[in-house]
């Protein structure tokens, strides 16, 4: 297959990429830079701009492009910019594709979304099915799915990865925490109830090129593992994967005091299920915590 991928040098992206390019296909990388070789297209998502050729006749159109919620502080300007970074280009993409001919769209728009539109589920397990939650990150999700519209109406096939919490030691929810365990002062968040939606990062590539395949599956996917866990049993996992202690919680208001507005991701709770990957016969690699960590970390 002929892919084009929008937030190719990120850390979901980068592995993708890699992943896609080993399997044979042909990736065509969006960038915001003058392009440096035929697999490079330029374009500027804040002006809109992105000549719909770029996408003509292409297998599929994977969006993973958005600045990281954990950069800094959720100010204002901030705030902004994370919504900019992820409308700006979703609205661009959908609008190319919907300006080319009917026969020469993509096949597909994949489109990176997040957990986040869920709010805070608490102890209720929710499926695709759930509507928008309360907060930023769901505000955020919603205006950021609806982006899509244009390739959508467009009759392209629009599936939107609400991506959970994938585990790598490189990045993402691990690579902030292994230090402290290291150090033998990690802990639980808060009161440790809130649930944690993991997936490993071989079962998000491979969800993913799943869902390439996958010319009956739309909307919304919860690319997820099938078993959540709570934060404290996240930590004693961990804990118990690097041989460390795990008894020193990071209380809710000293989270609140160091982060601010954004400390409301450590401790919201999210039991989210990857309902339809689960109907269309998707096989986890690894759907147990322990298996995760075990191939998420490095040599200990």
């Amino acid at each position: 297959m002929r892919i084009v991928i929008a937030g190719a040098s990120g850390w979901l992206g980068t592995h993708l990429t890699d992943r896609l390019r080993t399997a044979g296909h042909d990736i065509v990388r969006l960038v915001r830079r003058p392009a440096r070789g035929p697999d490079e297209v330029r374009w500027d998502p804040a002006a809109g701009q992105l000549e719909p050729a770029a996408l003509a006749e292409v297998s599929a159109v994977v969006n993973l492009a958005g600045a990281n919620i954990g950069d800094q502080r959720w100010t204002p300007r901030f705030k902004e910019v994370l919504r900019a970074s992820r409308v700006d280009t979703t609205a661009t993409l959908a609008r190319a594709i919907a300006a080319l001919p009917a026969e020469r769209r993509p096949g597909a728009l994949l489109n990176g979304s997040a957990i986040g539109w869920y709010g805070d589920t608490g102890d209720r397990p929710v499926e695709e099915d759930a509507p928008a939650g309360d907060g930023f990150m769901a505000d955020l999700c919603r205006v950021w799915e609806a982006a899509t519209a244009p390739a959508e109406h467009a009759g392209v096939r629009v599936v939107r990865l609400r991506t959970g919490l994938p585990l790598e030691h490189t990045g993402g929810l691990l690579k902030p925490q292994l230090l402290p365990y290291r150090l033998g002062i990690g802990g639980r968040f808060g009161s440790g109830r809130q649930w944690i939606p993991w997936i490993s990062m071989a079962d998000w590539l491979a969800a993913t090129t799943f869902l390439l395949d996958r010319e009956e599956i739309a909307g919304p996917v919860n690319v997820v593992g099938p078993a959540p866990v709570t934060n404290a049993e996240f930590t004693r996992a961990l804990g118990r994967a690097l041989h460390r202690p795990a008894v020193l919680p990071v209380p809710a208001i000293a989270l609140r005091i160091l982060l601010g507005e954004m400390s409301t991701e450590p401790l919201r709770s999210l039991r989210v299920l990857p309902g339809v990957l689960d109907r269309a016969g998707f096989r986890f690699e690894h759907p147990d915590l322990a298996g995760a960590l075990a191939a998420a970390l490095p040599e200990r």
